[in-house]
């Protein structure tokens, strides 16, 4: 049975360290994210490649070294084995970036300090991982290149769902005219899923969203915390957080 007193006493403890910047792993993979990004060709800066051709070159180079081709995972080379990790830092476009990181921001720094830094950092690669894997395996034959953190930031999603059921999160919906609106967290998350699946039923394996990465990603983060915390206390008090229309 869930103590709600102290499942407060903890939401609080939680908040004022999150708050009080207590969270250096989540800022931490954001100012790498940031970082990898602007001294990427990604980053669109064409003058330091000598042209948009020479850009567009160098992009395409950049996403075969380091992101995630089905096709050629399973062949099991040791540097492909390698880049459902590294694909996790590399990102295609600022759209992209933003809103990775965005979600990273507003969910991650309080399901760190639940988990604690070690665990959490550990939690975060393995579930990205993961997510990335599952794509390629439904995608085995696929040659197109799979980028970001999309998976491991959907983990944390599904963390932050089990830990806090009853935060509440402040959503912009575009079809309300981007009127901020306080809805509970799991709300939001289920809702949030329940479109990552839609989405992953109706996907091919051509460029675009890999919403079936979101899924698998959503799926291991939350029944990693249902494993993990399920024997604890959960936060059930309302704590406060902001979550854009943009997905991971």
């Amino acid at each position: 049975m869930i103590d709600w007193r102290r499942a407060e006493r903890r939401a609080g403890a939680v908040r004022e360290r999150a708050a009080a910047g207590g969270a250096p792993v989540t800022y931490g993979l954001i100012a790498l994210c940031c970082a990898i990004f602007l001294i990427s060709p990604l980053a669109g800066f064409s003058a330091s490649y000598g042209g948009k051709d020479a850009l567009l070159a160098a992009q395409a180079g950049y996403f075969e070294r380091w992101g995630v081709i089905p096709a050629e995972l399973w062949e099991g080379s040791a540097r492909a084995l390698l880049t459902p990790f590294t694909a996790l830092f590399v990102h295609g476009s600022w759209l992209h970036l933003l809103g990775n990181l965005l979600f990273l921001y507003v969910f991650g720094a309080m399901a760190e300090e639940r988990m604690g830094r070690v665990p959490f950092a550990l939690f975060y690669v393995g579930c990205g991982y993961l997510a990335l894997v599952c794509y390629a395996a439904v995608h085995a034959d696929s040659g197109q290149t799979l980028v970001g953190a999309s998976g491991a930031i959907s983990a944390v999603l599904g963390a932050f769902l089990y830990l806090f059921p009853r935060a509440r999160v402040t959503s912009l919906f575009p079809f309300l005219f981007f009127l901020p609106l306080r809805f509970p967290a799991w709300i939001v998350l289920v809702f949030w899923f329940g479109l990552q699946w839609a989405a992953a039923q109706a996907a091919d394996a051509g460029p675009g969203v890999a919403y079936l990465a979101h899924v698998a990603g959503f799926a291991a983060g939350f029944l990693y915390a249902w494993v993990r915390y399920r024997r604890g206390a959960r936060v059930g008090t309302p704590a406060t957080a902001t979550e854009g229309d943009s997905q991971p």
